[in-house]
């Protein structure tokens, strides 16, 4: 067990009331503790409460899952014909709220309520997802050893472009190359957009083949010692029309203005509407369909989006996306996407990969 992740947790949950919680979310599992596993079907929990000022922590794990010895104070083991929910009720103070998260599936949350286990039932997701938030030195050290494979990555990416590729045939390779530079997976399906592609943000890479003259987009992220890379650059294969590059730099300077207002205090509102604004000045506006961006971590999309809605101010230790576009249909898409980890002072940017205007030579 994580103490010092585990005592945020709980300082969390005193924040809403709460004082026990029973965790679900694997990830967030192994952030306590250090031990991961999928559980599928099967139940798995981690019980975090205080009795007397103390921690108490104990895992509910069954016995087809690795060995869990060592990961929290107390160990439950169970069999695929046995009930968990008698062995959580004990450990659960029945006097007292329970939070839970919002991975706690209702075929375990129900039949838990019914059989009355605890004096109410609350969400407690944002005492985990709070803490995850915040990045200590050593996942910090994790996101830029993510973000510096991503970098080599996007240049070998480049390398790949010539007419007659296809956007599948360059998503396919990316995990060879990624596993070459020390990564372990993907985090998240590789974007490779071609063309009017990139006007579709999330587009899946398929048969489309490269035509002369055509944008190429990349959003790819990777993941190394489980934390996640998330980045995007826009190239040119020739040299580009004054509509073309008019629309490219109008995402550099949104970009750009963002990432320059981070600091500890700033709303993620105000970032969002600092890069939307520069969009809306230059007449693309309606264009720009997205928020500007995400937290990220042990996952791609962490909770916590960067956008005109969310009125939390951003601390020291965060980390997430600076990822404005511009998408025209059947004519452009250009995205620009950096990670950037809030400093006690501003902001340091993972990414360094350029952001001036890129002509690749497709031949």
């Amino acid at each position: 067990m994580n103490q010092a992740r585990a005592e945020r947790v709980l300082a969390n949950l005193r924040k809403i009331g709460l004082g026990q919680a029973i965790v679900s979310d694997p990830m967030s599992i192994w952030y306590l503790t250090g031990y991961y596993t999928e559980p599928y079907e099967r139940f798995f929990a981690l019980y975090l409460g205080e009795r007397d000022g103390k921690l108490v922590d104990v895992m509910f794990c069954n016995r087809l899952f690795p060995d869990a010895t060592g990961a929290a104070s107390k160990i439950v083991t169970f069999d695929d014909t046995d009930d968990p929910l008698p062995l959580l009720a004990q450990a659960i103070d029945s006097t007292q709220p329970l939070g839970v998260d919002k991975n706690l599936a209702a075929r375990w949350l129900v039949p838990l309520m019914d059989m009355g286990a605890a004096k109410a039932v609350a969400l407690a997701s944002p005492a985990v997802d709070g803490a995850r938030s915040i990045k200590d030195a050593a996942e910090q050290e994790l996101m830029r050893a993510a973000s510096n494979i991503n970098d080599q990555a996007m240049a070998w990416l480049a390398e790949q472009v010539h007419v007659g590729v296809t956007e599948e045939s360059i998503a396919s390779r990316l995990l060879g190359e990624y596993r070459s530079l020390g990564a372990e997976d993907h985090s998240f399906t590789p974007i490779v957009s071609f063309g009017a592609n990139a006007a579709d943000p999330h587009h899946g890479p398929d048969g489309t083949i490269l035509a002369p003259g055509q944008m190429v987009l990349f959003d790819v992220g990777c993941k190394r010692q489980a934390y996640c890379s998330d980045m995007t650059r826009t190239f040119f294969t020739a040299a580009p029309t004054a509509h073309q590059l008019e629309v490219y730099d109008t995402v550099r300077r949104a970009n750009e203005a963002a990432e320059a207002k981070i600091r500890p205090g700033v709303e993620f509102a105000e970032l969002d509407l600092t890069a939307r604004k520069v969009i809306e000045d230059a007449g693309y506006g309606k264009y720009f369909t997205h928020r500007l961006g995400h937290q990220i971590g042990l996952t791609d999309h962490e909770p916590g989006d960067v956008s005109s809605t969310h009125h939390e101010p951003v601390q020291p230790g965060m980390c997430f996306s600076i990822e404005p576009g511009i998408y025209i249909p059947g004519d452009i898409g250009v995205r620009i996407e950096d990670l950037a980890i809030v400093t006690e002072d501003g902001a340091e940017i993972l990414n360094h990969f350029t952001h001036e205007p890129t002509v690749l030579t497709a031949d």
